[in-house]
């Protein structure tokens, strides 16, 4: 397999549309827990009645659509080799839980890769729904719709009261969880970061790394997303977000045209020195691969590179992930091994630019 055909065949198609503030907001995701009200809940399910929740999925909803997006496709943990797996998780579709659940686990998922349902992870059905860019009542909707699709065959656990029943207490009442991922440069680099997440915190919100809860903020990726579930509609949690991801587009934006006024000389230096490193390394660690990553993304938005895809950020902080190196390389690889095939891997994805 090419390069081309790998990165065809890696990205998700919906990453690569064009979206309002994608500079910045690179993705929003809305993401509903629900419960069957027949069985119980799968922290204390047996493995019969997690079948059962897995029969409806195969039997109501794969191999169907909705809107656009066609042939949806039931994929099992059982049926998955551990790289594929892992694939899956580097590219947000499941779970680093649900690609635990050997037995019972497995995840509805859209030909586009933009709908990915997962079935008997911490609750029995974890909704997503993926828009590129800044769209979240856009992507509000559509997974509203997609709930009321799956709620035609089945009867979710709700109480007038306290709204829908989760696992976990804190998804109690919408069982919502509303997010979007930043691309913050300026804001680190002008250390104004290590303010703004104590304040947004106290309004409700967290602030998380790329892969959510106890990740690390690679390539100055941040999930913002809500904390607060009960007690509020849909709509307000997806208003309340929207308000705080607006000002921090705006101070983002402030704090790099600072940057391009007041160092300007220093900032260009910081970021062709990182296109040096990606285009001539020979051996490159993960985390280092991420930062340079985020500079370079940061000088394709402000004009300095001209001849590399915006999409890059996207695309690599995806495919120099382990699990995807080592499908490329169609073997398992040691640490050692998957950095030279990263480095390998970027200076091949640069060269493709110049083409």
């Amino acid at each position: 397999m090419s390069l081309q055909q790998f990165i065809n065949e890696a990205i998700s198609p919906w990453l690569k549309e064009e979206a309002e503030d994608n500079d910045i907001v690179l993705s929003s995701r809305i993401r509903l827990a629900r419960n069957f009200k027949e069985y119980p809940f799968p922290i204390v399910a047996d493995e019969k009645t997690l079948e059962k929740v897995l029969d409806v999925f195969a039997d109501h909803f794969a191999e169907h659509s909705l809107g656009k997006n066609a042939n949806l496709e039931l994929v099992r943990m059982s049926q998955l080799e551990p790289i594929e797996k892992r694939v899956l998780v580097e590219k947000h579709l499941i779970s680093p839980s649900l690609a635990e659940n050997q037995k019972t686990g497995a995840a509805l998922i859209s030909e586009d890769e933009q709908v990915s349902v997962m079935i008997n992870e911490e609750d029995h059905i974890r909704i997503q729904l993926y828009q590129p860019g800044f769209q979240l009542e856009g992507a509000l909707d559509y997974a509203s719709k997609l709930d009321d699709w799956l709620e035609e065959k089945i009867s979710y656990a709700f109480d007038e009261n306290r709204g829908y029943l989760t696992s976990c207490p804190t998804n109690v009442g919408t069982g919502m969880r509303a997010s979007v991922m930043m691309h913050l440069p300026a804001l680190v680099i002008t250390q104004q970061m290590n303010q703004i997440i104590p304040a947004i915190n106290q309004l409700g919100l967290v602030v998380r790394g790329i892969y959510g809860e106890g990740s690390e903020a690679l390539g100055n990726l941040f999930q913002i997303s809500n904390q607060i579930t009960l007690g509020k509609s849909e709509e307000d949690i997806v208003e309340d977000l929207k308000s705080v991801v607006k000002q921090l587009i705006e101070q983002e934006r402030n704090a790099r045209q600072r940057l391009m006024k007041n160092s300007a000389i220093q900032l260009e230096d910081k970021i062709f020195r990182s296109y040096g490193i990606l285009a001539n390394s020979r051996i490159i660690q993960s985390k280092e691969a991420s930062k340079c990553l985020s500079d370079v993304r940061l000088g394709i938005d402000l004009g300095l590179i001209q001849n590399v895809s915006k999409t890059i950020l996207n695309e690599l902080m995806i495919l120099t992930q382990p699990g995807f190196l080592q499908q490329y390389a169609k073997k398992g690889l040691t640490p050692e091994e998957r950095d030279v095939k990263r480095a390998t891997l970027i200076r091949e994805r640069l060269n493709l630019e110049q083409e």
